[in-house]
């Protein structure tokens, strides 16, 4: 069960998908998919770590170049219910240590809502304090997990996650 949203310190992304959740969740839980969605194009990413289930890591890196790798995500999945919920948080890295990531620290919530047309796609992101929500909204929250939710649409409703 889902926390309620709290206006003062969550974001949210909604998207129909016009695929199965199935695929959806294919397509995050399959390292060659997600690293062809998961970072907001032009960029590239690669999948480290994907251990999806309660406890298990989930580590990404993103380039411009292609070349060169920076950290991207390094946390812990915290609920995998298939086709249906995915939870992560960054606060704790993918070696179970407390972190202190940056920009900002976070819980994400994946719901994928079965939907006569396909799936109703939901991203919670949730925040500590109003200013991590502020700061996570000024850095272009909405620009870059929405590219990445058109991204993962595109992959899915074409096909590449079946």
């Amino acid at each position: 069960m889902s926390p309620a949203l709290d206006p003062a310190l969550d974001l949210r992304i909604d998207r129909l998908i016009h695929a199965a959740p199935s695929s959806i969740w294919r397509a995050w839980t399959d390292p060659d998919l997600l690293a062809r969605w998961w970072v907001p194009a032009p960029a590239i990413a690669r999948v480290d770590v994907l251990d999806v289930r309660p406890g298990g890591g989930f580590v990404t890196q993103m380039s411009a170049s292609g070349q060169d790798f920076t950290p991207h995500t390094d946390g812990i999945f915290v609920v995998a219910q298939e086709h249906r919920r995915l939870v992560f948080t960054n606060a704790i890295t993918s070696g179970w240590r407390p972190a202190r990531p940056a920009p900002v620290l976070m819980t994400a919530e994946i719901i994928l809502d079965e939907h006569p047309d396909g799936t109703a796609y939901q991203a919670v992101v949730r925040h500590g304090d109003p200013a991590a929500k502020a700061t996570h909204e000024e850095l272009g929250f909405f620009d870059g997990w929405g590219s990445v939710t058109a991204a993962l649409a595109e992959l899915v409703e074409s096909g590449g996650a079946a």
